[in-house]
This record gives structure tokens, sequence and C-alpha cells, in this order.
């Protein structure tokens, strides 16, 4: 691996509820916003169409809000959720977008905004289209851009978006199997690994302050999760219930009961409170994804309330280690529901919190890598579904699940000596194989599965 895919690519601050529908389109917004500040004077009208499953469920995930908030310039890691969310709303009212380095120009959200679900998406399923015009209708600049997932973004014609660029990592790997080697060569574990190669690319301190920030914006996401109440927003009805689970454990602990269950119960919970907070558009971290948000925060949160030795340190060798396996499975499949279906996401989260838990638990690097491919393998062939389009029906439960088997995961794995038959590397290749091989209907178009047999109201 030339191209160094790390902690500060795969655990990114964003907002809600998607990042490939969300963060990816107003990153891809806001630098065609940028690009496009020399010809400010010029500028009449911007236009922009999204296609496939941006267009299928970009109502759902807030994609038509995003890309108005990245042509305003705003980044998703600072932007205030409640502006973002006024944006339309302002929009209809003044007839205008104030685009960034562009000033502001009429825009027509029905018109200016169009969501194309006939024209196919050769290149990616993720594929939005911006045009800047002039009074005359002259077309000033015109780019086309894939949120390929994880907030990561592609510009029709640039190289892939993939990490920071280096030539030599100290420890280059492509695969589960070069790093197993390189663990094994040099009598270091997989955090350790993968710090040295962060290291490489970004200062320590600068590594551990990011992993500080995610690791409190995760705590943070959990806690506004446990204490907001209500109805998330989209039509469904659903009503958040964070609050009154952990209630109801709380309840359980004081009478006596529930002992035996409730370290589950509570990853559980916290799984479901932070992808409650990222379905009402809050701010959370991808991990690797918006729709898979919960799964590392809860088993990480896990750690700390249910086993004595928890530290900052530790948790820097958990987020390490997830990375790792977040990048491997980047690298050789993919980690976009609208490419692979949700076992590209809360398969591949779960995956990654497995390999963490198994690491601070003192796992050897094969006992690592097993927990990870137990984690993953049991995913494989998981549709993306959402009812509505929103990411609400299953997404939330599903973020539980996943903790719960990336803590059995680590169980069997620690059970063991790392021997195992499937390794990760096959089951990646088998979770991109299934992705190629699943219908269209069921990655992320709401076209299939719940999303068709289950009545939204």
């Amino acid at each position: 691996m030339t191209q160094l895919i790390g902690v500060f690519d795969l655990f990114r601050i964003g907002l809600g509820p998607s990042s490939s529908h969300t963060v990816g389109p107003m990153r891809a917004a806001r630098a065609f916003a940028h690009g496009a500040a020399p010809l400010a004077g010029r500028a009449a009208r911007v236009v922009v169409t999204l296609y496939g499953s941006l267009a299928w469920t970009g109502k759902g995930h807030g994609t038509d809000v995003a890309v108005l908030a990245g042509l305003a310039g705003m980044e998703p890691a600072t932007a205030d959720p409640d502006v973002v969310h006024g944006l339309p709303a302002r929009v209809r009212e003044t007839g205008t977008l104030e685009l960034a380095g562009l000033g502001a120009i009429a825009f027509d959200l029905d018109r200016d905004l169009l969501f194309d679900r006939l024209t196919p998406t050769p290149d990616h399923p993720n594929t939005l289209d911006l045009r800047l015009e002039d009074a005359a209708g002259a077309v000033l600049r015109a780019e086309r851009w894939f949120s390929v997932g994880g907030g990561f973004v592609v510009r029709a014609g640039d190289a892939p978006e993939a990490g920071d660029v280096i030539r030599q990592l100290p420890f280059p790997y492509r695969n589960a199997s070069d790093i197993l080697a390189h663990c094994a060569q040099h009598g270091m574990s997989i955090a350790e690994l993968q710090f040295a190669n962060e290291c490489a690319v970004h200062s320590a301190e600068a590594v551990r302050a990011h992993i500080a920030e995610v690791a409190a914006a995760m705590e943070s996401c959990i806690e506004r999760g446990l204490g907001n109440e209500g109805e998330l927003p989209g039509g469904l009805k659903v009503r958040r219930r964070a609050r009154t689970l952990a209630a109801r454990i709380e309840d359980k602990r004081r009478r006596n009961i529930g002992a035996a269950t409730e370290a589950m119960d509570h990853a559980s919970l916290w799984a479901i409170a932070v992808n409650e907070e990222n379905a009402a558009g809050g701010r959370v971290v991808t991990a690797p994804t918006n729709g898979a948000a919960g799964v590392v925060p809860a088993v990480l949160r896990y750690w700390h309330r249910y086993h004595a030795d928890a530290s900052p340190e530790g948790t820097e060798t958990f987020l390490l280690a997830a990375a790792t396996i977040g990048a491997l499975a980047k690298t050789n499949a993919s980690i976009s529901g609208a490419e692979v279906g949700c076992q590209g996401e809360v398969g591949v989260a779960c995956a990654m919190a497995a390999a963490g838990l198994t690491s601070v638990l003192g796992g050897t690097p094969a006992q690592v890598e097993n927990a990870a491919e137990i984690g993953l393998e049991h995913h494989l062939g998981m549709t993306c579904d959402p009812i509505g389009g929103l990411v609400q029906i299953p997404c939330i439960e599903r973020n539980a699940m996943g903790a719960v088997k990336a803590i059995n995961a680590a169980s069997l794995a620690l059970s063991g000596d790392g021997t195992h038959r499937v390794s990760l590397d096959e089951a990646i290749a088998t979770m991109r194989q299934t992705g190629l091989d699943m219908h269209d209907k069921y990655k992320e178009t709401s076209q299939g599965g719940l999303a068709v047999h289950v009545t939204e109201c």
C-alpha cells in the first residue's frame, strides 16, 4: 500500500445521516465551489444533478441539504447542524444561495437541484454532476464527482482519493497476510504497525491528537443520543428510544435483575444512541461510515466500562487496530452500501470493532485478524435496504447487532490461538464478489428488501 489509509481517513467527524450521501456530496460541492471562485462576477446559475443511489435515496439521506451546505462553503466537521438543516427554507425564502467564493446567485431548489433516477451510472452508483453557467446559459465549469463511501470523494478524471500519499511507508501492506508477516518479523502488534505508518505521514503528536479528538467526538455523540428524545425526522414516525432503554437497564440493575445481559444491553444501547443521533443529522464520526457509526464507539465504551485496565493509551491501540482493518476493506473491496450493500458498512464496522477490542484485551496479531474475520464473515451478504431511504430502519438496530457480534467475535478469537480456516483476506474478497453479484435494488436504492415489503406509514 503506497497510499496510507488510516485514522484520518476512516474516522472523520461530520454530520449525519450518511457518509456517502451527506458527507461526501458536501465535500464535493464545497470543492467545486472553491474551484469556481475565479469565475466570480460571471456566474449566474449553478445546477446539481444527482444520479443512482444519490437520486433514489438522496432525499431521505439529506443529500440535497448537504449539497447546498457544500456549495455555501461549509465543511462536514465544523458545520453547525442547525444552520445546515435550515438552508432549504432560507433558499426557498430568498431565491438565492450564497456560494463560497462566488457570492449570492439565484437558486431554485426544484429547477437547479435534480434527482435523475433514469440515467445509468456505470462508473459509480453515487454520482453527482455540478455545472456553473453564466447569464446566457453558457457553461463556465462542469465537474462529475463520485461519493465512494465513508466520506471519500473522487472527481472524474482524478486519481482515486485514498488517504495521504507517500512513496515509502515503513510497513507497506496490501492485505492481512502482509500485516501478519510484518508483525511476525518485527515483533510488533497491528496497532504498532499502523501507528508507525501514520507517523511516516503525520507527526506522532498529530496522530494522537486526532485519535483523542475522534474518541471524544464518539463519546459526546453517545451522550447526546442518550439525552435526546422525540421523533426522528423523515416521516416514518420512528421515536428515539435510547433514553428509555437506558432507564430500563438502570432499573433492572437497581432491582438486581438482568446482570447476565447488562454488558450486551449497554453495548446495544450505546450503538443505538449514536445512530439515532446520526439519523437526526447530528454530529457523528464515520467508523467507517455514518450508517455504521455506532458499532466502534459502542464497543470502545464497552471496553472502558467493563474492563478495569482501560486507558487513553488503550483507546489509541483500539482505534489504530480498527483503522487497519477498515483500510483493508476499503482497499480490497468497499465500505460503500451503494457498492456492496450493508456488509460493507455494518459488516466492516463489526470487523473493525472486533479487531480493536481483541487488541486491547491482549490478543496476538493472529487473534486480532481472526476476530476481524469472524465479525465480517457473519455479515456477508447483508443488503442495504433502508425503508423510505432513511438511515433508520433497519440501520439503527443493525448497529446494535454489529456491536454485540464484535464483542462475541473478540471472545471467540481470544479463546483460540489465532489459527482458523477462513482468512480475513478471503472474507474481504468474498464481500467484494458478493457485492458485485448483488442486485442493485439491494444496494442503497430502497427498491428492494425491507424497503418495499414494509409499509412506510
